[in-house]
């Protein structure tokens, strides 16, 4: 198990994800002043998105099902935890976006290479239910 996102693993089974990246951002909005600088106020955290990105080869590895499974998770606009496979707790994340390229095709039209992108965005505790939806 490389990570989980509620009750969806992230393995070579399913989708086997190559690059992670994350992007965390904090709010110092600012206030123009007269000869001099603008003035700056720390207002709190701003997003924290993860993105992730991989290769799926249904012929060797992992499942084209996969994809359906993210797609239905992200239709319920639900904030599921995301945990590593170390154990390490990300917090509450939605899924933001899903992108998929397919290339290389068999005759029947099914693709022997596909390309994903995952987009996920943490959503605060104070607006998510003991559910895992969006108040």
């Amino acid at each position: 198990m490389m990570m989980c996102l509620g009750q969806f693993v992230f393995s070579l089974s399913t989708l086997a994800y190559q690059d992670f990246q994350r992007q965390t951002q904090w709010r110092h909005p600012s206030n123009s002043r007269v000869g001099a600088r603008p003035a700056r106020q720390f207002a709190g955290p701003g997003d924290d998105t993860i993105t992730l990105q991989g290769l799926l080869a249904p012929e060797l590895t992992g499942s084209i099902e996969s994809l359906d499974k993210l797609r239905e998770m992200a239709d319920t606009g639900s904030a599921w935890p995301l945990v590593e496979g170390t154990g390490r707790v990300y917090g509450l994340y939605a899924i933001e976006g899903l992108n998929e390229g397919r290339t290389l095709f068999f005759q029947d039209g099914a693709a022997r290479r596909i390309e994903f992108t995952v987009n996920l965005v943490r959503v605060d505790d104070d607006r998510v239910d003991r559910m895992g939806t969006l108040a």
